[in-house]
């Protein structure tokens, strides 16, 4: 078990805020401490290849860097107890040291950018598509922690920042960059401050699981705040990793791994981190519907699958028809369902396609199932090309429009489609273009 995911558990349970606040002390350093002198000729022996996909890396960890520091003076103000906002304080400055940091590698080691400003700008070409839309969740999150203190918001955006951002997104890249220049050794500088980021976003990581412990324990609405959250974001920090030039195998193969093996030690860190909290995310309809039963890297080749097959991720006019790809799509709306709706009585919908096979899902408490074909009555039924309904899944559709434009036909009684509503709720915000 890695330290971030031990430190996890143990915040969840024991770890109090003064042995967080404790560690931070004893554990500073200086980002104009590191000696980048021999960094340069290992990023020059590097293959081309490899730096672009380090560019690519690199610039998500620095925009990314500085964008949490921009955006954690409202989490102070909000966080309830003085030990919290003790806490995140020293968080903010970790934030800014770890953005100079990467502003020094860009600058003296890559040749990008003079100040901040200029080696920031230097990295927006390389921010994909999931990336750019849980960044800006972030920006307004923040803005709606300034107008509304209250503990579920508390909770809605510590879940963002600590178990999306930290836990899912950067843990994941920080171990294999880490791996990779360990072990070769030709950028000693670069793996002596990733090492040093890495220790404290363990420690911030830690804090998020012992916060919302707490939260979650104390209120149902804190819990239903922090679901509706994940279901809104959780579609965009899949596509996360995907370069954006798209879902390019080699950016990953250079350095000596697969897309599946970023996927698959996010997800086992993350996982462990919400179980505990003690709110496992397979008790959060919709939240991530898979099949918990598969090996981790089974799951993340079945996400990935979607990813290259555009059915998921970033919207393109023509995903994937295949039978493979419906199957995939069709078992995850299945497990999507909040089976509550339909008070314990079958429920099923019917698709039928202009471009595709038809297929149908049954809800029904513990034998939810979807199928191929048509079914004799379904409750109800939509009738839609099979890229309208991706584009209107992705939330970059809009129903109503789609309905009256005839893009997209329905057929059910006002009640079932109420149901169906309740079933699948739609995600809060529009999705960047």
């Amino acid at each position: 078990m890695s330290v971030a995911q031990h430190d996890g558990i143990r915040a969840g349970a024991t770890i109090s805020y003064e042995d967080l606040y404790q560690r931070w002390e004893q554990n500073n350093w200086s980002a104009y401490a590191i000696d980048f002198s021999r960094d340069r000729e290992g990023w020059d022996a590097l293959t081309d290849l490899q730096r672009e996909s380090a560019l690519w890396i690199y610039s998500m960890f620095f925009f990314g860097e500085d964008s949490v520091a921009d955006n954690l003076s409202p989490y102070i103000d909000a966080a309830p107890t003085e030990e919290q906002k003790y806490f995140l304080a020293t968080q903010q400055v970790d934030e800014a040291r770890h953005a100079v940091f990467f502003h020094r590698f860009f600058k003296e080691v890559i040749g990008a950018g003079d100040d901040l400003a200029s080696t920031l700008r230097f990295t927006e070409s390389q921010l994909g598509w999931g990336y750019r839309n849980v960044f800006a969740r972030l920006d307004t999150m923040a803005d709606e922690l300034r107008r509304d203190r209250s503990l579920p918001k508390f909770a809605q955006a510590i879940a963002l920042y600590h178990m999306v951002v930290e836990a899912t997104l950067a843990q994941p890249g920080q171990h294999f960059i880490e791996d990779y220049f360990a072990k070769s050794g030709t950028m000693p500088g670069f793996s002596e401050g990733m090492e040093n980021v890495s220790r404290d976003e363990q420690r911030h990581i830690g804090f998020g699981v012992k916060v919302l412990t707490e939260l979650l324990a104390e209120s149902d609405e804190c819990k239903a705040a922090v679901h509706e959250l994940l279901l809104e974001i959780m579609p965009y920090s899949l596509a996360v990793f995907v370069p954006p030039s798209g879902l390019n195998r080699e950016y990953t193969r250079c350095y000596g791994f697969e897309m599946e093996d970023i996927f698959a030690f996010g997800m086992r860190s993350v996982l462990t981190k919400w179980r505990a909290i003690g709110y496992p995310m397979e008790d959060m309809p919709g939240v991530f519907p898979v099949d918990h039963s598969l090996e981790p890297v089974e799951i993340a080749a079945r996400q990935i699958r979607l990813l290259e097959s555009h059915v998921m991720g970033e919207p393109h006019p023509n995903p994937d028809t295949s039978p493979e790809v419906q199957r995939l799509y069709f078992d995850v709306i299945a497990r999507s369902a909040d089976t509550k709706a339909v008070n314990g009585r079958p429920f099923t919908i019917q698709w039928t396609f202009d471009d595709a096979d038809p297929w149908h899902v049954v809800v029904a408490n513990g034998s939810t199932r979807a199928e191929p074909g048509v079914v004799g009555a379904a409750d109800v039924t939509w009738k839609t090309s099979w890229a309208d309904w991706i584009a209107l899944s992705k939330g970059t559709l809009d129903p109503a429009r789609a309905v009256l434009s005839r893009r997209v036909r329905f057929r059910a009684s006002p009640r079932k489609l109420h149901t169906f509503t309740q079933l699948f709720p739609r995600r809060r915000t529009k999705p960047l273009p």
